[in-house]
């Protein structure tokens, strides 16, 4: 870890639980049922757990002066512990590492798992940036992916936001639903739009293996993704965003001005380091990726008792994290530097021009640009340029 300080630091904070387990996630989550009384898997522990690792973290990076230039919030449903145990984790990261002027401290939510007072007191408390699981503005779809608030929430969660003083508002969109028509979609984009977000991300659905959404797809009960829909889907996502004023800045992610890019994904995408707390959080310093335990029992006894909740670490070589910058960084609106590739790569690229998948002016300029056409098809781009 001996570039520790040379590049920006954050935290990710993992927190593991939901009312419900949606049928498409494969997320470290649990949800109250399936987690019980065990000891140490309380929602009403998990505070003091995480802030344990914080103080752990703390001991085994020494004195290093790594102030954290964000923290982020991830889950799992983070609302679904009261606000001032969430403001209690930031204030002990800024107590051990002291958070940078400017932060960004963001947390995620579902619309309904906060109401007006929980946002003030999260923005009272040092947070001040939210992304709200919106998803889609049409129940139905809602309803397929398992998603239990009602579209009007949306609206109002966003005013209460700007009215506690939140710096920076973003929703979450997934395209691709089961069942979803292109009027879905519209009206999902249109309801977004509406509520004049800073930041907006659009995933497309992707059916992973293991969930109750692939267990449907198997048996017949709901199609596949079509690649098709989700092209379409994702160019009328991004000319509507584009006509309201957000602009990509990395495939699946636009902001309505620079400052308003989500800084801590910035860092993932970027070569920064990162501590993540909590079951099952990963994290990378200096060159080195660890992971932690994944269930939040064995978590907690382990942070209790002072020792490293880690499960698994690894030593990245330059040859990985070159490879890793090339799947990364081609996503990002600023592009790749050309000098990364390796010579097959760069003689990949004049045919990636011709085929308009990347963009003649951003070469000229030494940097490996996506068109839009290149945007849709970006892991193929990234395939060739690593073949």
């Amino acid at each position: 870890m001996h570039s520790l300080g040379t590049r920006p630091f954050g935290f990710y904070v993992h927190v593991p639980f939901c009312r419900v387990r949606c049928g498409y996630c494969d997320f470290n989550t649990y949800t109250a049922t399936e987690l019980g009384d065990v000891p140490g898997a309380s929602r009403a522990s998990y505070a003091d757990a995480a802030i344990a690792e914080i103080r752990f973290a703390r001991r085994v990076l020494g004195d290093v002066d790594v102030p954290v230039e964000t923290v982020f919030f991830g889950g799992g449903t983070p609302t679904l512990l009261p606000p001032q145990d969430l403001t209690r984790i930031v204030a002990a990261i800024d107590s051990e590492f002291g958070l940078a002027p400017g932060a960004e401290v963001t947390t995620e939510s579902n619309p309904d798992s906060v109401d007006a007072d929980d946002l003030a007191r999260l923005r009272e408390g040092g947070v001040n940036r939210v992304s709200f699981g919106m998803q889609s503005a049409v129940t139905d779809v809602l309803r397929v992916l398992d998603r239990t608030h009602d579209p009007l929430r949306v609206p109002q969660v966003v005013r209460w936001a700007r009215e506690a003083g939140f710096d920076q508002v973003s929703l979450d969109l997934i395209y691709g639903t089961p069942g979803e028509s292109l009027d879905d979609w519209r009206t999902s984009i249109t309801a977004a739009l509406d509520c004049e977000p800073d930041h907006v991300s659009a995933y497309a659905l992707i059916v992973e293996e293991g969930t109750a959404l692939a267990r449907q797809v198997r048996r017949g009960v709901v199609p596949m993704t079509d690649d098709d829909d989700l092209a379409d889907k994702y160019l009328l996502a991004d000319a509507a965003f584009e006509r309201a004023g957000l602009g990509w800045y990395e495939v699946s992610n636009w902001a309505r001005t620079p400052q308003a890019a989500c800084r801590h994904n910035v860092l993932y995408w970027t070569g920064g380091d990162w501590w993540g707390v909590g079951p099952g959080a990963h994290a990378h310093v200096g060159g080195v990726r660890w992971w932690n335990v994944k269930h939040p029992t064995p978590y907690a006894l382990r942070v209790g008792e002072g020792v490293s909740p880690a499960h698994g670490r690894e030593q990245l070589d330059d040859e990985t994290r070159r490879v890793e910058r090339v799947l990364l960084e081609t996503r990002l609106r600023q592009g790749l530097p050309v000098d990364v590739l390796d010579d097959a790569g760069r003689a990949a690229l004049p045919d990636q021009v011709a085929r308009g998948l990347v963009e003649q002016d951003g070469l000229d300029q030494g940097r490996v640009v996506l068109t839009t056409r290149g945007r849709l098809l970006a892991d193929a781009v990234v395939r060739d340029l690593l073949t």
